[in-house]
């Protein structure tokens, strides 16, 4: 068969192991500046892996189509990350046309994996080992030290990170860590009251006393990456994480917001009314944290539990209060909670909605949807995305 008959195959979706591993539509955040000729290269690279990552396995012609690069450019490309382990050919499609079959690739998904850390929780740090679909294939955790102490709080992060680095068993492509507080995209820690940081270099140091890539954000940052990489969200959305803190990524335009200050999303020090409130850890009384963490919600829910519903209304409400100027303000089409489902869903999301809409311009924004996230370990598969993303141009 001619080059030219291959190209007249079928498309990959005629295949029937082709979408074994297919997250459907590409995905990829979108650039905001141009690509210029020196970064050319980089940007083929970037969008080959992406089309497979997502399309799943098909054949070099099918990928020169998807992606409107030429044959050749795609050949050289394939060349390089077969012999980089990236890429790995699956064998022949079967066709019922006559000449030679084309020979089908993917990404190599089971030849590299990630380390995923979630700093998150109230009580532990949590760890995996993930493969390249962002699938956990071994599961870890590490108490979390009891008072905010930036020592201890890095010691027990290393002896995580070291023990789920012993139980890989594949090349790893490097380690994502999901921490609250402030990050720079240097992975310098701002600010974290709750883990005793502030100014510190988590990226740098975890790097150099693991010897592997690191990247580190902001956990909720992290969050909203999974959601939009492995989820069901649109191409606009706020993904708000409530857990021992209250903090929100955000996706404008397929595009992450992250703001001058690196401070895009922190909304748990927000103050939510003029009727006082909970003292919050930052010291002021009233922060949507303060109303909203998860602590805060069982301990109340805990000490009243015939007002249970009052205090997961009330919750909710003053969330909606803190968020409709930014949905009114980026036009968002949805927002996502990660935290746990008995909290969340129901009441809380139920008084959100109404107090959304009623804060908000009617007729146009009554369409937007507050919702529980469906994934699991979403910190951690964010984690993995952000590997992804800076190894292999893939989110």
């Amino acid at each position: 068969m001619s080059e030219s008959d291959e190209l007249s195959q079928p498309a990959p979706a005629d295949y029937a192991g082709a979408s074994s591993h297919a997250f459907g539509p590409s995905r990829h955040l979108r650039s905001r500046s141009k690509v210029l000729p020196e970064h050319a290269r980089g940007h083929n690279r970037a969008l080959v892996l992406q089309t497979l990552y997502h399309s799943g396995a098909m054949s070099r012609a099918d990928l020169s189509r998807e992606t409107g690069l030429t044959r050749v450019t795609i050949s050289d490309l394939v060349a390089e990350f077969i012999a980089d382990g990236i890429v790995v050919e699956l064998g022949v499609r079967e066709t019922a046309g006559p000449g030679k079959p084309p020979i089908l690739i993917d990404i190599n998904r089971l030849g590299h994996q990630i380390i995923g850390l979630d700093l998150s929780d109230a009580e532990s740090f949590r760890g995996a080992v993930l493969n390249l679909d962002g699938e956990v294939l071994e599961r870890r955790e590490l108490t979390r030290p009891e008072q905010p102490d930036g020592d201890a709080a890095y010691a027990a992060l290393l002896e995580l990170a070291r023990s789920l680095i012993a139980s890989a068993t594949a090349p790893l492509l490097g380690v994502g860590v999901g921490t609250p507080g402030v990050v720079r995209p240097d992975g310098v820690v701002l600010s974290s009251p709750n883990l005793g940081w502030t100014d510190f270099r988590l990226e740098a140091q975890l790097g150099r006393d693991l010897d592997l890539p690191v990247l580190a954000r902001n956990d909720a940052n992290a969050a909203v990456l999974a959601e939009y990489t492995f989820g069901d969200a649109r191409a606009d959305f706020m993904l708000i994480k409530i857990g021992v803190g209250v903090g929100a990524g955000l996706i404008a335009g397929s595009q992450p917001l992250v703001g001058s200050r690196f401070a895009a999303g922190e909304i748990g020090h927000v103050v939510v009314g003029t009727d006082g409130g909970p003292r919050c850890v930052c010291g002021r009384d009233g922060c949507l944290e303060a109303w909203l963490s998860v602590t805060r919600l069982r301990d109340a829910v805990d000490a009243q539990p015939a007002a249970r519903d009052e205090i997961l209304r009330d919750a909710g409400t003053r969330m909606a209060i803190a968020i409709a100027p930014i949905v009114t303000a980026l036009d968002l089409s949805e927002v996502v909670l990660s935290g746990p489902a008995d909290l969340l869903d129901g009441v809380l999301i139920d008084a959100a909605t109404s107090t959304l809409r009623e804060r908000t311009l009617e007729g146009v924004f009554d369409d937007v949807v507050i919702r529980l996230t469906g994934q699991g370990d979403i910190v951690l598969r964010g984690a993995a995305v952000m590997v992804l993303s800076a190894q292999l141009g893939v989110s």
